[in-house]
């Protein structure tokens, strides 16, 4: 199997995962510290299982750049849920 081969299945992979599981629970965790909670345990190894899955597609994105502007967005979305979840911890 050819490199480009092997990118478009794993981006394929990652996409759909990202439209099924993780944009849907992140946005579950950004309303829940907006709401002013902190993160239990099952929330805090979901990130730390994303951030893990992120620098394993790193070289992927080095790649195609066409990927890039949705997983910046993405790193944003989580720096947001991680910066308000510390200052909920901090306040609790």
């Amino acid at each position: 199997m050819t490199q480009e081969k092997e990118d478009i299945g794993v981006a394929t992979v990652v996409l759909e995962r990202l439209e099924k599981e993780r944009l849907p629970r992140a946005l579950d965790l950004k309303a829940k510290v907006d709401a002013g909670e902190c993160l239990d345990d099952m929330d805090i190894a979901f990130l730390e299982r994303v951030f893990a899955d992120s620098e394993e597609v790193k070289p992927i994105l080095g790649r195609h750049p066409e990927y890039q502007d949705l997983a910046a967005r993405m790193a944003s979305l989580y720096e947001e849920i991680t910066a308000k979840a510390l200052e909920n911890e901090k306040s609790a």
